[in-house]
């Protein structure tokens, strides 16, 4: 007994005086890292050169250099302000509304960004790119008869007020998510935002001169669709890369995303085809476009199946939606922001719950959550933002106005862009 109590005490002792066994440090996974830096580039490169080809083209040949010099301008203004205070707003430690001024400048980011295997660095970088191509979106309602140093001016404004508050409420952990709203990669944040703001300005603004009275064609139709390729391919990083890592949720991610796409260019070229009897190319690339708003939201959520058919439905009701804008409402959302965009981020937002149960190739739904639950929560959330968004870009159409007039004047419309805002031409006209 005595030779038992010792033997116990010994090995007591030894436990005792053993170094506790070394944590494991977590560091950041070069192979997501790397993939979430391809997929920032991706997503740059959606908007220049992809969108400002696709708008580009779309516009008469005396505006085209002014569409390309609006992407651009946005891709640097966008940039420098996401740095200097919109991640922290976003993203930073603060409350459900807004995060604080921590992160101000990228300052204090960790090496391992919370509930990834990133580090913080490219975290803010990839979130950074669709900061920067959301306002570059809504340039399409505007093309060809505006300021330039408006569009500069409410790039910067529309970001801070409209953009950044509404990014925080759903990815950085604020009110709406709280209330079950789900956006894997910009139904609501991006395409609901940029859409809504478009239809608001094309309405304030007004026509281009012969709107509905004469054909404004796009002077390249070869332009867009090289752009809408450069869109089609940047989107690979746009929705793969929300799944912040280098797995199957991104590969999944990405074939729902193609195979939308294909989808809708499909269904609104056979549409073309009943309506006016010929295909088109730019019906071909608007479809697609169509489709790929509308699968972003449930990219991350659905299978292949919900992908498809959110496909078909986004190619089908974006095609009306055009026609709705233009000849019923004659708004003149020039290249149809409104109409692809903000209703194909809006339609995916909302219906992509019925595609989410794991019957039908979905993850399914998160605890204590049902369908008619994740329908509600989604429609609410679309609703409030497309409201906010409406309310805050009109406010800033009207005071803007009283110091920087929206328009350019006759003249410089009928002369184009390029040359009155820039003082260079595009193109080379005879």
């Amino acid at each position: 007994m005595g030779a038992t109590r010792f033997c116990a005490f010994a090995v007591l002792a030894a436990g005792l005086a053993a170094p506790a066994a070394a944590q494991p440090i977590v560091v950041p996974d070069s192979g997501d890292t790397a993939w979430v830096l391809v997929a920032s580039a991706l997503v740059l490169l959606m908007t220049i050169p992809g969108l400002a080809l696709f708008y580009g083209g779309l516009v008469r040949a005396r505006n085209v250099l002014s569409v390309v010099m609006h992407c651009f301008v946005m891709v640097c203004t966008i940039s420098l302000l996401w740095a200097v205070i919109g991640y922290s707003l976003v993203f930073g430690e603060g409350n459900q509304w807004l995060g604080g001024t921590g992160n101000a400048f990228l300052a204090s980011l960790s090496d391992l960004r919370s509930g990834t295997t990133l580090p913080e660095s490219a975290f803010a970088l990839f979130q950074m790119t669709f900061a920067v191509i959301t306002p570059a979106l809504v340039i399409g309602a505007f093309v060809e008869r505006i300021r330039f140093g408006w569009v500069v001016a409410f790039s910067l404004i529309w970001t801070m007020f409209v953009y950044i508050p509404v990014a925080r409420s759903i990815w950085g952990g604020g009110w709406l998510s709280s209330l079950g709203a789900l956006d894997f990669a910009g139904g609501i944040v991006v395409h609901t935002t940029a859409g809504i703001a478009a239809l608001v300005i094309a309405m304030r603004l007004g026509a281009r001169r012969g709107f509905n009275k004469s054909l404004l064609p796009p002077h390249s139709p070869t332009l867009t669709m090289v752009g809408a390729g450069l869109l089609w391919f940047g989107w690979y990083g746009f929705n793969g890369g929300s799944a912040l890592s280098a797995s199957g949720d991104a590969a999944s991610a990405i074939l729902n995303t193609h195979m939308a796409a294909c989808a809708a260019a499909l269904v609104w070229i056979m549409l073309e085809r009943a309506k006016i009897g010929k295909p088109t190319s730019i019906g071909i690339v608007t479809g697609a476009v169509a489709g790929l708003a509308t699968v972003t939201p449930a990219a991350g959520y659905v299978g292949l199946m919900g992908a498809i058919v959110l496909g078909l439905l986004g190619g089908i009701v974006c095609f009306f939606a055009v026609q709705l804008v233009k000849q019923n409402w004659k708004v003149d959302d020039s290249l149809d922001v409104f109409a692809v965009h903000g209703v194909g981020g809006m339609l995916g937002s909302i219906f992509f719950p019925l595609f989410m149960s794991q019957s039908l190739g979905g993850i399914g739904f998160g605890d204590g959550q049902d369908l008619p639950g994740q329908l509600g929560a989604q429609a609410l959330g679309v609703g409030l933002v497309a409201a906010w968004t409406a309310l805050v870009t009109w406010l800033i159409c009207v005071v803007s106005s009283v110091f920087l007039p929206m328009r350019v004047d006759e003249e410089a419309e009928h002369d184009g862009l390029d040359l009155s805002s820039h003082g260079e031409r595009g193109w080379e006209l005879d």
